[in-house]
């Protein structure tokens, strides 16, 4: 995770006609280092073939290859991690089955990511921050003032996430993020490897500058 900085997430209903498939050969073409596999839409079968191809097309590119919610297609594809919400089974349940696995989990409260290592977690994700279409019915989003506080409560690394838009970039770094798990900014461009690209160099820069 130390070398992560942008970190796409997959969502094929949102995906301006095109498939998750297209999305990863678009997003790796742009250097991403790690991507997330988040589909609730597809049988089990389908889930775990994607997730195959993913795992295949992801090591080719030296890139991580985590899964959303799916602890099971997670190891069935050897992926290198999973990503947990709070509903999902208990990071403590999954860290006995993968004790080698990368391990994400949501921390929608500073109480969560104050526990995440505790209970096991690789890392933490803080959101949402700004208003999302991936989630349907959110009517509280955290904003970017509160990635410090919910950073001081855990040394553990953590992503950023919900509603994130290019312009956003400057007060995020400024607050202290690290790495910034998009949706849409990258699922609904015109040019995913453009975006991609141009993404991950404006956060690397702000970085560089805020040392």
């Amino acid at each position: 995770m130390e070398r992560v900085t942008l970190y796409p997430v997959s969502c094929e209903k949102l995906g301006a006609g095109r498939t998750d498939l297209e999305w990863l050969d678009g997003v790796l073409a742009g250097g991403a280092r790690i991507v997330q596999l988040r589909d609730k839409e597809s049988d089990d079968r389908s889930l775990y073939e994607k997730a195959l191809v993913f795992r295949r097309k992801t090591a080719e590119a030296g890139a991580l290859f985590l899964v959303n919610n799916r602890l099971d297609i997670a190891m069935l594809a050897d992926a290198d991690g999973v990503h947990l919400g709070n509903s999902d089974i208990p990071v403590e349940a999954a860290r006995r089955l993968v004790p080698e696995m990368i391990i994400g989990v949501s921390a929608n409260t500073q109480e969560q990511a104050a526990s995440a290592q505790a209970r096991g977690a690789s890392y933490y994700n803080i959101g949402p921050l700004f208003e999302t279409k991936t989630k349907a019915g959110l009517t509280e989003f955290i904003g970017s003032g509160a990635i410090k506080s919910y950073a001081a409560v855990s040394s553990l690394p953590f992503t950023v996430m919900g509603g994130i838009k290019f312009n956003h970039i400057d007060e995020l770094t400024a607050n202290g993020a690290r790495r910034i798990a998009v949706v849409t900014a990258l699922t609904q461009a015109e040019d995913i490897v453009g975006e991609t690209g141009r993404w991950s160099e404006a956060i690397s820069r702000k970085l560089a500058r805020n040392q």
